[in-house]
């Protein structure tokens, strides 16, 4: 994977968990949205920061290892989203455009991973 497409996909993902934390913050407080919430701030944050640890990753198997889990992470994140859409606690332009950014952020982790493994 070359260092500009690392460098988006990290950037991109830096920008998605801010994205998201300005999005529990606006959602309204109550029992079930303060327990998907945490859940979500969990899962959405550690995208980034496990492609920010495969930059230091002592092998090809590692870096990759890496991605599987940031993506494993992005599934959690998108299946959190949904829950809140359908259980209709949160606004729905903003949670599809949200949906739109982990589809792609997935998508790209995917792909990469693909290649990283010679598939």
């Amino acid at each position: 994977m070359n260092n500009s497409k690392l460098q988006d996909i990290k950037s991109r993902s830096f920008l998605f968990s801010l994205r998201v934390i300005k999005f529990i913050e606006s959602l309204k407080k109550d029992i079930t949205t303060n327990v998907i919430a945490s859940q979500l701030l969990r899962c959405s944050t550690s995208i980034g920061a496990n492609i920010v640890e495969a930059k230091s990753a002592s092998s090809r198997k590692d870096f990759i290892n890496y991605y599987q889990i940031a993506l494993k992470s992005a599934n959690e994140t998108r299946y959190w989203i949904l829950l809140l859409k359908h259980a209709n606690k949160t606004h729905d332009k903003i949670t599809d455009d949200i949906l739109i950014e982990i589809e792609e952020i997935c998508k790209i982790l995917a792909k990469s991973i693909i290649t990283l493994k010679g598939r």
